[in-house]
C-alpha cells in the first residue's frame, strides 16, 4: 500500500490540497517561473512538495489534491511518482488566478465524489520542522472546522518580522481564538507593536474547512470567483494523468487570494496556533536560518573559499566561489546567473526578477538546465547560428516526433543507445556514433534501454528557438 493509498476500514476524513503553484521570486536564481521553490530540493533529498506530502502521514487523510500551474505538470507528475506516492489528483491551473480560485476548483473535486470533507490547504513550499507538532495543531483544528468554522493557521512571532501578513486572536475557543482581524505586511514600527502586545501570530497561508463552507462563503463574498471556477470544474476533462479545467472558463475568474476574498470578510474565521518549526522560505535569509551558520555567522553551500568574512551566505552551484572582507551578503551563483545582495535588502529580489521580464531575457523563466517529461537538455552554449545541448533521456522516455523550419541537428551518443526516427528510417545509436537530422526532416528520439541516454546535440541555422518545433505526435499530450 503507497503511503496515500487507504485501507478498506479506515475512515478518511481530511482531503489534503496541496497549492503547488507559487513563483518564489525572492528565491531567484534558485526559483525560477519554470521550476520554482516547490520543486528543488533546498533542505534535504527531497523536493518542499514531497516534504509537504510526507507531513501528512499519521493524519486520517486521502489521497491529496495537487493543485499547479499547466507548465509544471511533468515536473509534479514525475517527483510524485519517483517518491512512489499514489492515487494523487494532479489538478491543471491554465491560467494564474491565486489561491482562491485554486481553493474552489479542489473544493469542487472533492464533492464531486459524493460527500463533503474537510479540506486541508497547504501551501507547497513552505518548511515545517516538526511534522508530530503540525499533525497536532491539524487535530485541534479539525474541533473547529466540524462546527462550521474556517480555520487558518497562526504560528507565534519570534521578531518583528516584517514579511509576513499577522493575525489578530479575538475570544478564546475551544481549541484556538476568533480571528479578530488579518493585517497586511507591517512596517517594522507596527511589527515591533505586534510583537509586543502578544495578540498577533504570523499568517501560516494553511488553512482547514469544510469543502461546502468554502463553496458557501465564497459565493458570499466572491460570487464572480465561484461562477467562473464551477463553470471551469463542469467541464473539466482528464489527460494522461491530469485533471485540466475548462481553461476559458478559468480564465474569466478573477484573480483574488482567499484572504482577500473570503478569510477576512467571513464572520466565522478561527486561529489555531501552529507551533512546528514553520518558515515560508520565502527569502535566503529565511533559507539561510535553516541551513546553519558556522562560528563567524557564514551560511555555505557548495565549493566555497573565504577570508575574513562574516554574517554572509553563499551558494555556490557550478563553480568555486571566493568571497575576501565582505560581511551580511547574500551570494547565490548558478550556471547562468550570480545575485549579491545585502541581507536587508532581499526582499527587492523580486525587483530584479521584474527587470528581467521587462528586459525580455530569460533567466527568471528557467535554469540552463530545462526539464522535459521523458528527461531533460543542459543548454551548453550557443553562438551566431548554432547552439549545443546536453540531452539526458529516461529510461523508457521518447520526444515527441516532430520537424523544424529553421534548424538542423546533429546528435552525438556518449552514453546508453538511442533509437531514432530520421525520414523514413528508424535505426539504433551507439556510444561514440552519431547522426544528423536536416532541417524539415520528420524525426523522433526514443531510449530503449534501461539506464539513461546521454547524447551531445548541436543545432545550427536561422533561427534556435523552443517554439521552432511542428509535434506530429506525442507520448504526453503535447501536440
Amino acid at each position: 500500500m503507497s503511503r496515500n493509498d487507504a485501507g478498506p476500514s479506515e475512515l478518511r476524513t481530511l482531503q489534503p490540497v496541496i497549492l503547488a503553484g507559487g513563483a518564489g521570486t525572492r528565491l531567484w536564481p534558485l526559483s525560477r517561473q519554470h521550476r520554482p521553490k516547490q520543486f528543488l530540493n533546498l533542505l534535504g533529498p527531497q523536493s518542499l512538495l514531497l516534504q509537504t506530502l510526507m507531513r501528512l502521514d499519521g493524519l486520517p487523510c486521502r489521497p491529496a489534491s495537487v493543485i499547479c500551474n499547466e507548465a509544471h505538470r511533468f515536473l509534479a507528475a514525475e517527483q510524485l511518482r519517483q517518491s512512489g506516492v499514489r492515487g494523487t489528483s494532479l489538478i491543471l491551473e491554465s491560467a494564474v488566478r491565486n489561491t482562491a480560485p485554486a481553493i474552489a476548483l479542489a473544493a469542487f473535486h472533492a464533492t464531486d465524489q459524493g460527500d463533503d470533507p474537510l479540506l486541508l490547504v497547504l501551501p507547497a513550499d513552505h518548511l515545517v520542522r516538526n511534522a508530530a507538532a503540525f499533525r497536532q495543531a491539524v487535530e485541534q483544528g479539525t474541533v473547529l472546522a466540524d462546527r462550521g468554522r474556517l480555520v487558518t493557521f497562526g504560528v507565534a512571532p519570534d521578531r518583528a518580522e516584517t514579511g509576513y501578513g499577522y493575525i489578530e486572536r479575538g475570544a478564546v475557543l475551544d481549541t484556538g481564538w476568533v480571528v479578530s482581524r488579518f493585517v497586511e505586511k507591517p512596517d517594522a514600527a507596527r511589527a515591533a507593536e505586534f510583537l509586543a502586545s502578544g495578540r498577533y501570530c504570523w499568517n501560516s497561508g494553511i488553512y482547514l474547512f469544510r469543502a461546502s463552507r468554502y463553496l458557501q462563503e465564497l459565493e458570499r463574498f466572491a460570487p464572480g470567483i465561484l461562477a467562473a471556477c464551477r463553470a471551469a470544474w463542469a467541464g473539466a476533462r482528464r489527460d494522461l494523468d491530469f485533471i485540466r479545467a475548462d481553461a476559458q472558463a478559468f480564465a474569466l475568474s478573477p484573480s483574488d487570494s482567499i484572504d482577500y476574498a473570503v478569510m477576512e470578510h467571513t464572520q466565522d474565521a478561527a486561529v489555531v496556533l501552529l507551533d512546528a518549526g514553520w518558515n515560508d522560505l520565502g527569502t535566503w535569509e529565511s533559507l539561510a536560518a535553516e541551513l546553519g551558520c558556522d562560528a563567524d555567522g557564514n551560511c555555505l553551500q557548495g565549493d566555497v573559499l573565504m577570508e575574513s568574512v562574516h554574517g554572509t551566505v553563499v551558494h555556490a552551484e557550478s563553480r568555486l566561489v571566493a568571497a575576501v572582507g565582505v560581511q551580511d551578503l547574500i551570494i547565490a551563483e548558478t550556471s547562468d546567473a550570480v545575485l549579491v545582495a545585502h541581507k536587508g535588502a532581499v526582499q527587492g529580489v523580486k525587483r530584479i526578477v521584474a527587470q528581467l521580464e521587462t528586459l525580455g531575457r530569460t533567466e527568471h523563466l528557467r535554469h540552463r538546465q530545462v526539464y522535459r517529461p521523458w528527461g531533460m537538455f543542459d543548454a551548453i552554449g550557443s553562438g551566431p547560428r548554432y547552439q549545443v545541448k546536453k540531452i539526458t533521456v529516461n529510461p523508457g522516455g521518447r520526444l515527441s516526433l516532430q520537424k523544424h523550419h529553421h534548424r538542423a541537428e546533429h546528435w552525438v551518443v556518449v552514453s546508453g543507445t538511442a533509437k531514432v526516427t530520421n525520414g523514413d528510417r528508424t535505426y539504433l545509436v551507439t556510444e561514440n556514433q552519431s547522426t544528423y537530422i536536416p532541417i524539415g526532416q520528420v524525426h523522433s528520439l526514443e531510449n530503449p534501454g534501461t539506464v539513461p541516454l546521454e547524447l551531445i546535440e548541436v543545432q545550427s541555422g536561422t533561427y534556435l528557438g523552443e517554439d521552432d518545433i511542428v509535434r506530429l505526435e506525442d507520448l504526453y499530450g503535447r501536440v
